[in-house]
């Protein structure tokens, strides 16, 4: 009975092992390699397969997702001599799960073998600086070589990438002093083109600012010559209106008084008492010590009042009746006319050309200033407009004048 139990425990174990050894369930993103009695049999792909017990057994179990290795740093000589270490990142996928069984032995170790010795070949033809520039010129030759090398082992590699590359620390440290000093130049170069930009701009403002000083001076000393010059037109015009309006005003009072001589008719007696009025002012000179009046002054004196029309006569300041009783410079005949005496022919001050100058015209030739009539021309004037219009009157003055020369 228990020999019977015991035999029945044996057979139900190996039932057992018998099914676990039929059954093999793959993962997804996984195969297998199953070998029959040593030799390939197939590959299994993800999913529940059926194995011949103690005949068939998997081989190796594959993944077929990319993978990334990293490899250590690998001493590297540059073609200048120099020792530096790269650290290299390789991305690859198997395609081929049997390839990669017995294509190589382990084909992550011959891929970091390759990549070293593929490395130390691109990288021994460049030199230092052209390999620490150059990184993609040389991930692109180690993709290319490893993906050529490597598809009999069935691997794909995808990329190739440098990590870093650590030159010796002599060759940091000048590197460094190098990179200092290239900047320490810049930032001098820099600062010296800053100050002549600087200078050249300086030396441009006060050029400019002298300039427009100098170009505000003359214009000032134009302005103020020109103002000098109008100044002095404008004053030597109001003067000549002055001295022209003085010179109608004294017309209009020796007409005056002539006038009133003619109106009054004086008489020989008039005529004496003003010449005897007249004696001391001649006897107040500082060389006459002595003054004697002549026998003959009663004489003189029936002269003057012959002259003056006593007994008679016709005097030499009697008013032609035709000329009217008030003079000449009556136009109606009545009153004497004072309502142009002091009106000036002369325009007003800010009429003047010379008051609507401009700053811009500054330049620009000053007005025609009007020539004021010459002394001979005023002086007929007057004389035509005065008592010397009577032509008795003007015969007499002419008289005078040539006993006088």
């Amino acid at each position: 009975m228990d020999a019977a139990l015991i035999a029945l425990i044996v057979v139900a174990l190996l039932v057992i092992v018998v099914i676990a050894k039929s059954v093999t369930i793959v993962p997804q993103a996984q195969a297998k390699v199953v070998e029959r009695l040593g030799r390939y049999s197939r590959t299994l792909s993800p999913g529940l397969s059926i194995l011949v017990p103690f005949i068939d057994r998997v081989r190796a179990t594959i993944d077929l997702r990319e993978q990334v290795i990293s490899f250590p740093p690998q001493p590297v000589i540059t073609a200048d001599n120099l020792q530096v270490g790269i650290d290299t990142v390789v991305y690859f996928q198997v395609t081929d799960p049997r390839l990669a069984v017995y294509g190589i032995a382990n084909y992550i170790t011959g891929m970091e073998q390759l990549t070293t010795t593929t490395l130390r070949n691109v990288v021994g033809g460049l030199n230092l600086e052209g390999a620490l520039t150059g990184r993609d010129g040389i991930n692109s030759q180690l993709r290319s070589v490893l993906d050529g090398t490597t598809g009999p082992w069935g691997l794909r590699v995808a990329r190739v990438e440098i990590k870093a590359i650590d030159p010796p620390l002599s060759i940091q440290d000048s590197m460094e002093k190098q990179m200092r000093a290239d900047r320490d130049k810049r930032a001098i170069i820099l600062t010296a083109e800053g100050q002549r930009q600087a200078a050249i701009t300086s030396a441009e403002g006060e050029k400019a600012a002298a300039i427009l000083s100098a170009e505000g001076k003359k214009q000032s000393v134009i302005l103020e010559a020109e103002a000098e010059r109008q100044s002095r037109i404008l004053r030597a015009e109001g003067e000549r209106a002055a001295l022209y309006l003085q010179a109608q005003g004294q017309a209009k009072s020796i007409e005056t008084v002539f006038q009133a001589i003619h109106d009054g008719k004086p008489d020989q007696g008039l005529l004496a008492y003003q010449y005897l009025q007249t004696l001391p002012q001649i006897a107040q000179g500082d060389a006459n010590k002595m003054w004697i009046v002549p026998s003959e002054f009663s004489k003189a004196l029936e002269g003057l009042a012959s002259l003056g029309g006593a007994e008679g006569g016709k005097s030499w300041m009697d008013v032609d009746p035709s000329q009217g009783a008030s003079g000449a410079g009556s136009p109606d005949g009545g009153g004497l006319d004072t309502s142009s005496w002091f009106e000036s022919q002369l325009p007003r001050a800010a009429d003047q050309p010379e008051a609507k100058i401009a700053l811009s015209s500054i330049t620009d030739t000053a007005p025609a200033i009007p020539t004021p009539p010459p002394l001979s021309q005023v002086t007929e004037d007057v004389r035509d407009s005065g008592p010397a219009a009577d032509p008795v009157v003007r015969e007499q003055f002419n008289a005078n004048g040539d006993a006088q020369r």
